[in-house]
C-alpha cells in the first residue's frame, strides 16, 4: 500500500465536479440559444398538430 495515498480521492472528486459544472455551463449556453427555442416550439407544434 502507498502511504501518501490520503488526497488522491479529494482531488478526483474536484476534477470531477469541475468537469460536470463546465458541462453543465456549456449545456445551459447552448439551450439558452434562440436556435434551439426555436427547434423546441416547432417540434412542440408538430406533436400538437399531428392527430388535426
Amino acid at each position: 500500500m502507498f502511504l501518501n495515498d490520503k488526497g488522491m480521492t479529494t482531488a478526483e472528486y474536484a476534477i470531477g465536479t469541475l468537469a460536470a459544472a463546465g458541462l453543465a455551463t456549456l449545456l445551459l449556453v447552448i439551450l439558452k440559444g434562440d436556435w434551439v427555442m426555436g427547434l423546441l416550439q416547432g417540434l412542440l407544434q408538430k406533436a400538437f398538430t399531428a392527430g388535426a
